[in-house]
């Protein structure tokens, strides 16, 4: 045994044992990851960088980072060297975007294979695959509808993450898609008519998640584009979850927060840097250039396992 650990050591402590090591870990432990967009806000903000378990779900095809190159055929046509366990509603989850599989996006999953959903302006929907037995016995009467003659959740996950938020801001809330939907521009849900009692009626998105696939919707649902515009995520784009924060910094310009050129338009950050104050103003704008670079050290070393059950601090 002490000559397998000498052994190591000297391997490990050599640049061939240290690359080799790092890209096991990389591959098939954990990795790396930077918050870019919005869409998770407040639950994750832009600017924090993130360990992600890689192994949650089985273990990913590892491929080359950067370059995001597969080092290995996709052997079981899963995405996944070793098939493991399937992504739950309310687990944040890191996965290939579905347009573009060297792009990470992380999103909220909110629904599994066979899960119903309804998305009207500040609602979201779902009737659960297990039926309305389940829906009464895991929710109060107060979130809970009857529409198409069966039970509907309302924002089932809310009242249990707090980041979880409808705040226009952007162009990807119930009135782009509706935009969208007219002009017939891409979104991933279809339209359903709602006959009101009194005679009156609205219109809302549906959709039904496939087989193996995941609804994945950022906490900034306003903000956020997700598989509302580009649909469901299979199994074999999933990577991993979301682990720690070892580093979370704001680095967002003036003019992207308050413009958003770049991405992360955040005029609900800026009212809270400028209190009182017009936050198109120079006056903002140097308060903002101020405090920019600025450690937020309450998140620094946080598991997400537990900051998403509290009230988001920034």
């Amino acid at each position: 045994m002490k000559k397998f650990l000498s052994a190591f050591s000297r391997f490990a402590s050599s640049w061939t044992g240290t690359i080799i090591i790092v890209l096991f870990l990389i591959f098939f432990v954990a990795q790396s990851f930077v918050i870019p967009s919005g869409s998770m806000k407040r639950t994750q903000l832009i600017g924090d960088f993130l360990f992600a378990k890689k192994f949650s779900y089985g273990i990913p095809t590892p491929h080359l980072p950067w370059l995001e190159i597969p080092l290995l055929p996709d052997f079981n046509d899963n995405g996944h060297l070793i098939e493991g366990p399937r992504p739950q509603r309310e687990d944040i989850v890191i996965f290939r975007y579905p347009k573009n599989h060297k792009v990470h996006y992380v999103k909220r999953c909110v629904a599994v294979g066979g899960d119903e959903l309804l998305y009207e302006d500040k609602k979201l929907m779902i009737h659960f695959h297990e039926g309305d037995a389940y829906i009464k016995k895991n929710y109060s009467a107060e979130k809970i509808v009857s529409l198409y003659d069966k039970l509907w959740v309302v924002n089932p996950y809310m009242d249990k993450y707090p980041g979880i938020q409808y705040q226009p801001e952007g162009n990807t809330g119930f009135e782009y898609m509706s935009m969208a939907y007219n002009y017939r521009k891409e979104i991933d849900m279809s339209v359903r008519r709602v006959e009101e009692a009194d005679g009156s009626e609205h219109y809302m998105f549906y959709k039904k998640a496939e087989p193996d696939h995941y609804y994945m919707i950022g906490d900034n649902r306003d903000n956020s584009n997700d598989s509302r515009f580009w649909g469901s995520v299979p199994y074999k784009l999933i990577v991993g979850k979301p682990w720690l924060i070892y580093m979370s910094i704001e680095f967002r310009s003036y003019d992207q927060v308050m413009n958003g050129n770049g991405g992360g338009k955040d005029h609900d950050k800026l009212h809270r840097v400028c209190p009182n104050m017009d936050i198109a103003s120079k006056a903002c704008e140097a308060l903002w250039n101020k405090q920019r670079y600025t450690i937020r050290w309450s998140r620094v070393g946080r598991l997400i396992e537990s900051i998403q059950v509290e009230a988001p601090v920034e």
